[in-house]
């Protein structure tokens, strides 16, 4: 099976020597070295908007052989918890295998269900793909995406998923694919968001979900990235640092109604 590269050309360059040329230039902009790091939360949206909040975040990371890529369901269609089981993710010029072995495992442990269709239209795990293509070239990537859940679930999806990565000795990146607030002024934006980001730094899945909720919080990746914080803490992770937050009225000029874009490396 073959997934596509459907937002290329429009979210982010369809043409293989544009599109490294500018993630060079977004990966540049990490403010270290690049380290170990047991997962990375990333957002989402084109480029011209988020891609240096990204590229940040994944220049300050060593990808390792396989990346774990969750992301939120915006389609609505599928099942809530699909996971891509075998073939390739196609990007400009080049291509990610889907670890088939490692993702049989997942699957079993984290009580997942093999769904292609709830990928298809699902722009959110594929702008990640270039930037982690870039960073390791010939790696292979576990595609999850997940839809409306409870805290229970979403917290036994990630302790499945560490599980399923102690038992198969892989070194593995986990991403967490998300944009922060949507559509909404942005000095009520920054506030909302940095509420959230303060749970993620206090490395407090449950409480990022439940402040999400509680303070309707419009960040899309809010499951994803629990479920990631879940399985890096149940892998021995001990910290998450914010590396850069932005919104569109960054680049805009518009802040009357904007969208949040955060990164951030869990260590």
């Amino acid at each position: 099976m073959v997934r596509e590269p459907v937002f290329a050309g429009s979210w982010y360059p369809g043409n293989p020597v544009e599109m490294n040329r500018v993630l060079d230039e977004y990966l540049s902009e990490a403010p270290v070295e690049p380290g170990e790091a047991f997962g990375v939360i990333a957002p989402h949206a084109g480029w011209v908007y988020s891609g240096r909040v990204a590229g940040a975040v994944y220049g300050c990371v060593n990808v390792p052989e396989t990346a774990i890529v969750m992301s939120p369901n915006h389609t609505g269609v599928g099942s809530h918890r699909a996971i891509w089981p075998v073939g390739e993710w196609k990007v400009p010029g080049t291509g990610l295998e889907v670890d088939m072995e490692l993702a049989d495992v997942i699957k079993l442990e984290a009580g997942l269900e093999t769904d292609t269709f709830a990928h298809m239209r699902e722009h959110s795990l594929e702008i990640q793909l270039p930037f982690l293509a870039r960073r390791r070239p010939g790696l292979r990537i576990v595609p999850i995406c997940l839809g409306r859940l409870s805290y229970k679930e979403v917290a036994s999806i990630g302790r499945g998923v560490a599980k399923a990565v102690r038992a198969s000795g892989r070194s593995v990146l986990l991403v967490a694919s998300t944009d922060m607030s949507h559509h909404i002024p942005a000095k009520s934006a920054r506030e909302l968001d940095q509420m959230a980001i303060d749970r993620m730094e206090a490395f407090d899945p449950k409480g990022l979900f439940e402040t999400v909720r509680k303070k309707s919080i419009t960040m899309c990746g809010v499951i994803p990235t629990t479920c990631v914080l879940v399985a890096a803490k149940e892998l021995g992770a001990t910290g998450v640092k914010l590396v850069r937050y932005a919104t569109s009225g960054d680049v805009t000029g518009d802040n009357r109604e904007v969208v949040g874009y955060a990164g951030l490396v869990i260590g």
